[in-house]
């Protein structure tokens, strides 16, 4: 029987690392039926010539929970090649739900369409298959969203009853598919968490088999002892442990010193990776610098405290994502409609401008926005292209975007996360043609099976008889990333097939209609 496709001629590169060969690769349905040279032909042949043909790409620390939702074209994505994303990161996500207001404050991209209409993991994942997304989807569970479930004020531990009923949360998303564990430390709605509630969620993680994955407790000063615990948490609880971006924002020599602590985890036998994401600059929230009591309640309260001197008073303790640095020069204010006067400017210098101490431009500008506090985002200035170099380089490092699959027209035309149009092209762009720190077979399997590894993903990841047929042919030479810090908005260029489950999402550069990704829940 003859093959549904044939790929012919191209630089072929598996994803294991090893030299590329000339080839072909065959495909039959939704899987890869053979690789090398493919005498019979197919019903359809698509001629690789000069390309390269390698496994789709994918995204181990993805933020698309809800923006897939909104428009599930995933744009920005396939025209890099990515064909599986990651979401539930840093404890944000979309499950569990108990006050569906509360839990948005959790979600990157919430919008008030589709409204939030389940509450379990099984319920967001079907949601998700109806709006059959672009891109294959695996889901952590996220640590906000469990102690938001299980707790009615975040800023403090969990008692012994909020843990057994975060413990039962877990287990109820683990049986349903999710593929383990996230926290972001760093932020309001889990600072309070203590290292053995953290714990005992790991080894529930851990009887399933899962990943536990970490934005770690502070990433400025203090980021390496903060390495340290993530590294001890996931030890005490025998869990496969993921370090988000694991720079910390505090400089070169504290970034060496959070390799060399998982460099000699390794050693020792841990089961322990890292990502990294392709920006020189963090991307947050700024109502980020808000304790989380102080954003519940609806606009009316929220504006009341932001506008209240004994309120800001309180809030303005609260050491934050933000204020961790010190520096509000390097919190950069991102282009917004309710303040496009104050865009591109510090929040160091907008304060300044109005006759202000920094928290409390934050809370005037926040003022502004009460019943949409999420749509001003800053920029946090943090990595020297040094830095971003040696960590990609790194045999443990994979590349991620840290950031939303997007559309350039549709319900999220005008709607912009740094690194969702460029992340993997610029890891390309920089580490293979411009700096040569990579072979091209390392980059890709970088992007392809080493992530899958990481994840337990056996049957992605590869181009191998028997893989599902996520597969990017792209130009070598002209394959980057073209958007900029302010224009951060514009799709990849030098893609140029890109299939997912065997269909074509993009065909010799033109985005197909049909959307065949699919929802991975964890056996």
């Amino acid at each position: 029987m003859s093959p549904d496709l044939v790929i012919r001629g191209g630089l072929v590169h598996d994803g294991s690392g090893e030299p590329a060969v000339l080839g072909d690769v065959a495909i039959a349905g939704d899987r890869i039926v053979a690789v090398g040279r493919v005498a019979t032909r197919g019903v359809e042949e698509i001629d690789a010539s000069g390309l390269i043909v390698a496994p789709g790409f994918i995204d181990i620390h993805s933020h698309s929970d809800f923006t897939l939702l909104v428009d599930p074209r995933a744009l920005s994505s396939i025209y890099q090649g990515v064909t599986t994303e990651v979401v539930g990161n840093c404890g944000f996500g979309c499950f569990p739900i108990r006050d569906p207001v509360r839990s948005a404050a959790s979600i990157y991209g919430h919008h008030s369409d589709p409204p939030i209409d389940w509450t379990t993991a099984a319920g967001y994942l079907a949601r998700l298959e109806q709006a059959r997304p672009a891109v294959n989807v695996l889901s952590l569970t996220p640590n906000a969203q469990l102690r938001m479930a299980a707790m009615d004020r975040t800023d403090r531990p969990a008692d012994p009853d909020a843990l057994a009923a975060m413990v039962q949360l877990l287990e109820q998303t683990l049986e349903e598919g999710s593929w383990g564990y996230s926290t972001g430390l760093e932020y309001a709605a889990e600072a309070a968490a203590t290292p053995e509630e953290i714990c005992a969620l790991c080894r529930v993680t851990a009887r399933r088999g899962g990943l536990y994955a970490t934005h770690t407790r502070a990433r400025d000063a203090g980021a390496v002892e903060a390495v340290a615990e993530a590294l001890d948490t996931a030890a005490r609880a025998e869990v496969r442990l993921q370090i988000s971006h694991l720079l910390p924002r505090s400089g070169l020599q504290d970034g060496r010193r959070c390799i060399e602590l998982v460099e000699a985890a390794r050693a020792r036998g841990q089961d322990v990776g890292f990502d990294m994401h392709t920006r020189l600059h963090g991307l947050t929230h700024l109502a980020a610098a808000l304790p989380a009591w102080a954003r519940e309640g609806g606009p009316a309260a929220v504006y009341a405290r932001l506008t209240d001197p004994a309120e800001r008073a309180r809030m303005s303790g609260f050491r934050s994502i933000l204020s961790a640095g010190g520096d509000w020069g390097r919190v950069i204010l991102y282009d917004n409609d309710r303040w496009p006067a104050y865009a591109r400017r510090s929040i160091a210098e907008i304060a300044a401008a109005r006759g202000q101490a920094p928290f409390d431009a934050i809370c005037d500008l926040l003022a502004g926005v009460p019943d949409d506090l999420m749509s001003l985002m800053v920029l946090i200035a943090a990595y020297s292209p040094e830095q971003q170099d040696e960590v990609f380089a790194h045999p443990l490092c994979v590349p991620a975007s840290d950031a939303t699959a997007l559309c350039p027209d549709g319900p999220l035309a005008g709607s912009a996360f740094h690194g969702a149009y460029t992340w993997a092209a610029f890891f390309w762009r920089r580490m293979v043609r411009e700096t040569g720190a990579l072979t091209p077979e390392l980059a890709i399997r970088k992007l392809s099976a080493q992530p899958a590894d990481r994840l337990g993903l056996t049957d992605r990841g590869r181009l191998a008889v028997g893989q599902y047929a996520d597969v990017a042919v792209f130009d070598p030479e002209t394959y980057r990333d073209t958007g900029t810090l302010f224009a951060p908005s514009q799709p990849a260029a030098g893609m140029v097939h890109v299939l997912v489950n065997g269909r074509f999402a993009m065909r010799h550069g033109r985005i197909m209609s049909d959307r065949t990704g699919r929802i991975i829940r964890r056996q």
